[in-house]
């Protein structure tokens, strides 16, 4: 446990084949833990080996997105990938997933990802808190709905077991969800982007998006409907004062 926010040693898992995103994703998290650039050391998987890898070095995990993997996919790290969160699960080491790292934690301990780009979400959208998540305690001082940023074309139709529905979106049931017995959360929706630097990703991964935005008229809507979202702006640094700090 840090003993205080400057000890914090985050580590952030990346699968990212784009050096320009992979570095963007990085700033983000900086951005919204409000770490210091050097406590924030990154793993791209799609580039790295996480045999080696010593969670015991780190205070929390956070597992980002992954604009050119599918949550779905069986790529050769994958596997490792899901031990390592079942490991950090089972240590109960503070783990915070954004969007595929959402689906990724899910996947990881016996959830349903599918891959369904007819119900993408894509640009600043509706996110409606649950009875548990009124009360969760990260969630607590948020109003009953709020905007947050999202893009994906996966989703977690079954939550694992021993899992809590914090959050649904108008399609979306499992919009943000905790583990029970450990201090592990998810969000489908960008935890980590505010509606700049959600522009610049959907700018970035728009070849990625075109069952979700076909057209240019529904591509330029969805740049048009991002918006800030006051709310998100401090999940993950709230989340490092309940969890890792004060804990």
């Amino acid at each position: 446990m840090a003993k205080s926010f400057s000890d914090i040693r985050a580590l952030l898992i990346q699968a990212r084949n784009t050096p320009d995103m992979e570095a963007q994703e990085q700033d983000c998290f900086v951005e919204r833990t409000r770490l210091d650039s050097s406590q924030l050391f990154s793993l791209n998987i799609a580039q790295s080996d996480l045999a080696e890898l010593d969670l015991d070095q780190y205070d929390v995990l956070f597992i980002g997105g992954a604009g050119e993997y599918s949550a779905t996919g069986e790529y050769p790290w994958m596997s490792h990938l899901l031990e390592l969160v079942q490991t950090a699960y089972e240590n109960k080491l503070p783990t915070f997933g954004s969007c595929w790292g959402h689906q990724v934690i899910a996947r990881a301990l016996g959830g349903t990802v599918i891959h369904d780009p007819a119900l993408s979400e894509m640009g600043c959208l509706l996110v409606i808190l649950t009875e548990a998540g009124k009360i969760d305690r990260l969630f607590t001082d948020f109003p009953a709905s709020f905007r947050a940023n999202m893009g994906h074309h996966d989703r977690v139709t079954e939550l694992p077991d021993g899992a809590v529905q914090l959050a649904v979106s108008e399609t979306q049931p499992n919009e943000a969800f905790r583990m029970q017995d450990a201090p592990m959360y998810g969000t489908q929706f960008h935890s980590e982007l505010d509606a700049h630097r959600e522009r610049e990703r959907l700018i970035r991964y728009r070849p990625l998006y075109k069952a979700a935005m076909p057209s240019e008229e529904v591509y330029q809507n969805v740049i048009a409907s991002l918006a800030e979202t006051t709310e998100v702006d401090h999940l993950m640094h709230d989340f490092l004062l309940k969890f890792v700090v004060s804990e």
